[in-house]
């Protein structure tokens, strides 16, 4: 492929790399740098007109085209023999409207730029668990935060879509115009186009109450069941998680290695966390905090990281459930992942499908599991397949680092619907997601 690849060469003021060129393999190399990506070509445009200059190019080679921002889910890519990876991390423009309360976040824009820039107005985003997620990709497949039980889903906050077609025409989505197209955004990922930039809405949050509370993790046993059971009757205005993790050296405050953590923000009453306080936490961090500091809250990794991690969405967890999520991963398990289990706090306002919102205005179940680390597949995929009993038939593809059936995120309806808009903007399917439709 690299002799078609060639006629990519100058696009871009030079920024396109080719296997052989001295900065391919640092060109290619995601986010989650144990996923070993091999493309045709990678182009790293500059703004839009060098994207549609790319699009265009690749479209004429017979090339198609992997639009990547971070490169946080790399891993159901798939082979890319005849793939431009188009990496937009050099586009990071973010404004803030502080008068009608949203934000443009160009496609490389971290969620730490975001963040930082809606502050000094008094205003939040619907922003994820870790600094330098971008902002487009986990808009566009969802976007779970600590403010999502109460406010929901970033996608369904997303007013306006900017992307160039696989014709090469640059469009713009919103509840007026392509009005077909905007639904299918909101929720279904990057297969519509390459998205040069999103506008969504920004929130009056100056200061939440949030922060941690932490146990040894020989206290799993009875933390993890008190906390499902509070869980589900907590009011909508608190989101939490609970994880259990080993840490190869411990960052301070937290006081061990082997912890289990529950972490999370409310915007209500201080109060609801009294029966977790009452299991009598080693560490407990929560206070009133400017709204800026939960981007760092959950404290995950910065920076390219190598990992593996499964997940699955699971429904109500009886005794049985959470007996086998601690023989899989609890404190005598020999699960050697950093994260042998994580549970997040769903319902709420994610159960409720938003008024106007897109192909994904709700998720299903009551609480997102996730596995992973370091170690193998096989450790993460352990955790799940024990989970599976309990598991809702749905996914939620931000966190699905594995190719899998798409369909299985969505209801039929909208599944079809997706199918209809995809056939219908790039019917030679041009573009590759992560997650097919």
């Amino acid at each position: 492929m690299t002799t078609t690849a060639s006629s990519l060469r100058g696009l871009c003021g030079g920024a396109v790399h080719l296997p052989g060129d001295p900065g391919y393999d640092t060109a290619r190399v995601p986010w989650n740098v144990a996923v070993d990506q091999r493309p045709a070509a990678v182009a790293y445009p500059a703004d839009v007109v060098e994207v549609v200059e790319v699009v265009r190019a690749a479209a004429a080679a017979g090339l198609r085209v992997a639009p990547q921002g971070t490169g946080h889910n790399a891993g159901p890519l798939g082979p890319l023999d005849d793939v431009v990876l188009l990496r937009t991390s050099a586009m990071t423009g973010v404004a803030v409207d502080p008068v009608r309360r949203v934000a443009r976040a160009e496609a490389g824009a971290l969620w730490v730029d975001v963040v930082e820039q809606a502050a000094p107005h008094g205003l939040a985003a619907l922003h994820g668990s870790a600094p330098d997620v971008g902002v487009v990709g986990y808009s566009l497949g969802g976007g779970l935060g600590w403010y999502s039980r109460s406010l929901g889903l970033q996608a369904n906050r997303i007013t306006a879509v900017e992307l160039v077609t696989a014709t090469g025409e640059r469009v713009r989505a919103d509840a007026g115009h392509e009005p077909e197209l905007f639904w299918a955004l909101r929720g279904g990922g990057g297969n519509f186009g390459v998205v040069t930039a999103v506008e969504f809405e920004l929130f009056p949050i100056e200061r939440a109450y949030a922060g941690l509370l932490v146990w040894d993790w020989t206290h799993a046993e009875r933390v993890l069941p008190a906390w499902v059971s509070w869980a589900a009757d907590a009011p909508d205005e608190i989101t939490t998680a609970l994880r259990m993790v080993q840490l190869p050296e411990p960052p301070a405050p937290l006081p061990g290695r082997q912890l289990v953590v529950i972490d999370g923000a409310t915007l209500g009453d201080p109060g609801v966390l009294a029966p977790l306080r009452a299991l009598g936490p080693s560490l407990d961090t929560f206070a009133t905090v400017p709204a800026e500091h939960l981007i760092r809250l959950h404290m995950d990794p910065e920076g390219p990281t190598p990992g593996v991690s499964r997940s699955a969405l699971l429904g109500p967890l009886p005794p049985a459930a959470l007996d086998a999520l601690l023989a899989a991963a609890g404190p005598r398990s020999g699960n050697p992942l950093m994260v042998p289990a994580e549970l997040r706090q769903l319902g709420g306002t994610l159960r409720r499908p938003a008024a106007g919102g897109g192909a994904l205005p709700c998720v299903e179940g009551e609480f997102l599991l996730f596995s992973g680390g370091l170690a193998g597949p096989a450790d993460a995929e352990r955790v799940v397949e024990a989970m599976r009993p309990w598991a809702e038939d749905r996914e939620y593809l931000n966190f699905t680092e594995t190719a899998i059936d798409t369909a299985r995120a969505f209801e039929p309806a909208a599944w079809e619907r997706l199918r209809a808009v995809r056939a219908a903007v790039d019917p030679e399917g041009l573009f590759v997601a992560n997650h097919v439709i």
